[in-house]
């Protein structure tokens, strides 16, 4: 709906233009008539046809302030809209863990094993990775909005065919092709943050996005808590239902389009309408590769260049040890809160608070980090990609292990359950520094190629988390919670000195690469 008006909008301000130019060349023509007498004319190209032997016409924007470019509208638009894209991303992450609370009751229902029935989870997760490369190229084409509008319908089709589903092995296709087409939020919002903010203004508008996309697994727990043992199972899908639904219905009234090639595109296409002149095309006309060659180019290149880009691998290789920890945490919260201090399956899946805490937390500083970000703009009139990196050097990186570490000796039952509750909760303060850091830094180390890069980071760390989450029901049964939280800690500790390491090595690892800016 609001996309509609949008294109309104540029067509009324198009047919003023046209108005006022037809207004003074019609005023010029007349007052200089004498003057002109004796001057040579050139034959006019008829209305409604090309005159091939004439360059096109380039459409763009009227100048840095045209209002119609959604890089231009005021900050509080921006910010609407950006929590608008949020919402989505939330509610089909929230889908992606709030199965796990009902494995206990859909295994029993379909008769097999716990560890097959979190199959459910993982296959999602797996189909959100797989889904995340396809989608880039879709709204390079067609917009973010129409990517957003019809996969979030489709994914919303298959959740309710998932509740619908008879078997379990209809119901754990139909929960892999709705993590496939949910994927969308998480590939296309980087794009719609990139159309609306500037360099420094993405310091706090990015964290408006990720901290309640992020969120998304811990309110999908805490919203099935109890659902299972009360309404049913197939409830956990149907509020995924409902929730999704009312997002995609927000959306589709108050999101207006925010990619500027596809504005353009209307405008020329406006142009084209009103005057005849076939000659008009925006930047997105003139591209010679097609959809196919580029669909094909967002499948291989990512995985290409995750062999020659080592801050591809470094990036993605935190971000998957991050992600197991968090989703073997969907089976692994049984064993670290359940179990010790006798909790039922609604309070374990309530521990999950503890983590959305600490996510929260991170809005704490957005603020310093911004207020350096500008400093610096002001300043070098530049900013570094290494800047980005602030988030997880501010306390970020050295938490994930010492959380883990805390929350994995301390989960006995002679020792208040609060002192694991407050670990998760620097957990989520740490994982969600990475989350954005990850993001930010790739985004601006690899500029145009960036939605390459982004596709390996989101392909690897769900494929991977989807296979550890079928997995980590046995290795905390097999080891134990206190090892397996020590091991995972460890792990993270060697990640911790990346973002230290990319601050002070990063410009001259950019230096030798092909594909990253170099700004020094």
């Amino acid at each position: 709906m609001e996309s509609y008006f949008q294109y309104k909008r540029i067509q009324s301000a198009v047919r003023k233009q046209l108005d006022t130019k037809k207004h003074f060349d019609d005023d010029s023509l007349s007052g200089s008539a004498n003057s002109q007498v004796n001057e040579k004319k050139t034959p006019a190209t008829p209305k409604g046809t090309d005159n091939l032997e004439d360059p096109i016409i380039l459409v763009g924007w009227d100048g840095k302030g045209d209002p119609l470019n959604p890089a231009n509208y005021c900050v509080g638009r921006k910010l609407f809209m950006t929590i608008l894209v949020s919402l989505i991303a939330l509610a089909v992450t929230a889908a992606s863990a709030i199965d796990a609370c009902g494995v206990q009751q859909y295994s029993q229902y379909y008769h097999v094993s716990e560890v097959v029935g979190s199959l459910a989870t993982g296959l999602f997760l797996i189909g959100f990775g797989v889904g995340s490369l396809l989608s880039g190229p879709f709204s390079e084409t067609f917009g973010r909005n129409a990517v957003y509008l019809i996969t979030m319908l489709v994914f919303l089709m298959f959740i309710m065919a998932a509740g619908l589903a008879p078997n379990l092995h209809s119901h754990l296709v139909f929960r892999f092709f709705a993590g496939f087409f949910g994927s969308t939020p998480l590939s296309c919002a980087g794009g719609t943050v990139a159309d609306l903010w500037n360099p420094v203004q993405k310091a706090y508008a990015f964290p408006v996005y990720a901290i309640p996309a992020f969120c998304g697994p811990m309110i999908g727990q805490i919203m099935g808590s109890y659902v299972p043992t009360t309404l049913g199972w197939r409830w956990l899908e149907w509020l995924m239902l409902i929730m999704g639904s009312a997002v995609l219905i927000l959306v589709v009234l108050m999101q207006p389009e925010t990619y500027g090639n596809l504005l353009l595109h209307w405008k020329a296409s406006i142009l084209r309408q009103e005057t005849g002149d076939k000659r008009y095309r925006a930047p997105m006309e003139t591209r010679s590769e097609g959809l196919g060659r580029r669909l094909l180019i967002a499948i291989y290149r990512p995985f290409l260049w995750s062999y020659t880009e080592l801050i591809i691998m470094l990036m993605s290789l935190y971000l998957t040890v991050v992600y197991i920890v968090l989703f073997t945490f969907l089976e692994g919260y049984t064993y670290v809160f359940g179990r010790p201090y006798g909790l039922s399956l609604g309070l374990t899946n309530l521990s999950w608070a503890g983590m959305l805490v600490g996510i929260v937390l991170t809005v704490g500083t957005v603020p310093v980090v911004y207020s350096w970000t500008a400093k610096e703009y002001q300043k070098t009139g530049r900013i570094l990609p290494e800047t980005r990196l602030w988030y997880a050097m501010l306390g970020g990186a050295p938490a994930v292990p010492v959380s883990l570490f805390w929350m994995g000796w301390t989960c006995y039952p002679s020792v208040s359950i609060w002192s694991p509750l407050v670990a998760s909760a620097l957990f989520g303060y740490g994982i969600m520094a990475i989350f954005i850091v990850a993001y930010m830094y790739i985004i601006d180390t690899y500029d145009v190629y960036s939605a390459s890069a982004l596709g390996f980071l989101v392909f690897t760390r769900y494929v991977v988390a989807g296979g550890m989450t079928i997995a980590g029901g046995p290795i905390y049964e097999a080891i134990g919670p206190h090892y397996t939280l020590t091991i995972l800690g460890a792990i993270s500790a060697a990640m911790a000195p990346i973002p230290y390491l990319l601050y002070i090595y990063g410009p001259r690892i950019r230096k030798f690469s092909q594909h990253a800016v170099d700004l020094d």
